[in-house]
């Protein structure tokens, strides 16, 4: 089955519209083959009920009537495709993201529904947990996430101790130089074992590692080939330098304080997934940078009291 991608957000806007288009550009993404599964079952067994926009499997189980929204970050959600689609569009392919209120008014819902429309959405942006490890020239860098305290209540200010990190988010990053592609994560601390634990995780032993002089990252010479850039002296010295990562902590601040204001550590790594998502797809034009957001929405189901922190993931309803 072919489906058409819109190019830009008016024609994903008039295309949209029209409730049994957007069905069957998600039956296209999910079943290219047009052959339509159930997502309990696998059962390819199923007749469409034309007046619902659903499906029935002919096996005997439970839940065997489903929408196009089963089994995807859509699941149990009120709002249509017709809503849910442009929102997708607007995360995906604005630079520096766009806010919770800015998707309420345009759509012509709540804030807290943009909020958790956004929130599932980067869920899809998420790259998931298997990772093929870098090789070859990898720059790692950290930064800190959090508010200046110069703009902080006095009593808040009062508490911070130590250097201009305390008491803000320590985000790692790592650039590919070859693939150019970037993988961010939130950690704890900036400790050796902290670092050198990431490192290890996602880059092949034998690999150029290239960091700054942070203490944390001392001893990766015993598995990589370590080299060091000193910012007290310079920024490049050759081919030694960090500014490729830099780079991308520059688009990560500017979408976090211009656009979001205020993200709770608790959600960071949310944010992560998404400008990585954009910074690792940044050549892709804009309707197949949207397409392949859709097609990662398969199989991946995030509830409000998971993102609340009320339950974990394990203790969710299927």
């Amino acid at each position: 089955m072919t489906t058409m991608i819109p190019r830009t957000l008016l024609d994903a806007v008039r295309y949209f519209k029209d409730p049994d288009v957007c069905l069957q550009f998600m039956v296209g993404l999910r079943w290219p083959d047009g052959t339509v599964k159930c997502p309990i079952c696998g059962s390819d067994k199923v007749h469409f009920l034309a007046n619902q926009r659903r499906w029935k499997c002919s096996a005997k189980h439970d839940r065997r009537q489903f929408s196009i929204k089963v089994g995807t970050i859509f699941e149990d959600s009120p709002i249509g495709l017709d809503k849910w689609l442009p929102a997708v569009w607007l995360l995906t392919n604005c630079k520096n993201g766009i806010s919770s209120y800015e998707v309420a008014k345009d759509l012509g819902v709540t804030q807290k529904t943009a909020w958790f429309m956004l929130q599932r959405i980067r869920l899809a942006m998420q790259k998931g947990t298997f990772w093929n490890k870098m090789e070859g020239e990898i720059e790692a860098d950290e930064s800190y996430i959090g508010g200046l305290a110069r703009f902080m209540h006095k009593n808040k200010k009062a508490k911070i101790t130590g250097t201009g990190g305390s008491g803000k988010a320590i985000v790692m990053g790592l650039l590919d130089r070859n693939t150019k592609e970037v993988r961010a994560m939130h950690v704890p601390d900036t400790k050796r074992e902290t670092l050198h634990g990431k490192v290890r995780d996602h880059v092949a032993a034998g690999s150029d590692v290239f960091t700054d002089e942070l203490v944390g990252y001392l001893g990766l010479d015993r598995e990589y080939v370590h080299n060091v850039i000193n910012h007290a002296e310079s920024y490049v010295k050759g081919n030694i330098h960090t500014n490729g990562i830099e780079n991308f902590w520059s688009l990560l601040k500017r979408g976090l304080k211009g656009t979001y204001v205020s993200v709770e550590p608790f959600h960071l790594f949310r944010y992560l997934d998404e400008q990585a998502f954009r910074y690792n797809n940044r050549k892709t034009d804009d309707g197949n940078r949207f397409a392949r957001t859709l097609c990662q929405t398969t199989g991946r189901r995030l509830t409000y009291k998971e993102l609340t922190g009320k339950i974990t993931p394990m203790e969710s309803p299927r």
